[in-house]
């Protein structure tokens, strides 16, 4: 089964140094259809305006992934780390039993473009954990380059969840599959350009729900990059 998350059916909220789309219910945004896909609880798209950003607060048994787009995110928390997320980063922070952490448009001239990935954790109460990997665009050019799995395998950052993420970026001729096992679902999010993802023309922001299909097939069309989540 296939089910199209069109990017402009998403929440969205102005709040002026910041404007956010929600792929699931968030914040003020509330829609009972469309809460979470199985573990994936948040996808936001985030834009932040140079110089602002999310004061200190506060979370808890969550695993957060950051994946910068266009500019850089400042990242400060109470584990004592410190760091600036660019593109091709990928930021993986366990909340765990709590953590505060703050984040900042590292620029005072440019905007900050980024996703914010919120996957509810298998084991709630460990210990809160940060950690920060590079992944370049040619690692993910016309190819599936793990970047999130349970165990860290291939370099990837690990995730307290029976979750795999993938990131690709195709062009020219570019086409990647990925086969699903079992009674596991997929999502996917495309950050950039268009794509045909099994037959389905899906364009920046738009997502994917994908259950019960033994395949996944993305071609390039006019080109592209997305995050495929491949989900308990």
């Amino acid at each position: 089964m296939l089910q199209v998350r069109k990017a402009q059916e998403r929440g969205f909220a102005d709040h002026g140094w910041l404007n956010s789309y929600h792929t699931f219910s968030f914040a003020d945004y509330y829609d009972p259809d469309e809460t979470n896909f199985s573990v994936l609880r948040v996808i936001n798209e985030d834009t932040v305006k140079p110089g602002m950003g999310f004061g200190t607060h506060a979370h808890r048994d969550m695993e957060i992934v950051t994946y910068v787009l266009e500019g850089e995110l400042e990242h400060k928390d109470s584990m004592g780390t410190g760091s600036i997320i660019k593109p091709g980063d990928v930021q993986r922070m366990s909340a765990g039993s709590g953590v505060t952490h703050s984040e900042f448009n590292a620029s005072r001239i440019k905007p900050v473009h980024f996703l914010q990935i919120w996957i509810m954790p298998k084991f709630k109460g460990i210990r809160p954990s940060y950690e920060q990997k590079f992944f370049s665009e040619e690692e993910k050019r016309n190819t599936l380059r793990l970047i999130g799995a349970p165990d860290g395998r291939d370099g990837s950052i690990g995730i307290n969840q029976d979750t795999f993420i993938y990131a690709t970026v195709l062009d020219g001729n570019g086409r990647v599959t990925h086969a699903m096992a079992g009674n596991r679902k997929a999502y996917i999010h495309v950050a950039k350009g268009t794509l045909q993802v099994n037959g389905l023309s899906l364009v920046a922001g738009d997502g994917l729900k994908i259950s019960n299909e033994k395949e996944i097939e993305l071609i390039a069309a006019e080109g592209g990059e997305a995050l495929i989540f491949d989900l308990p």
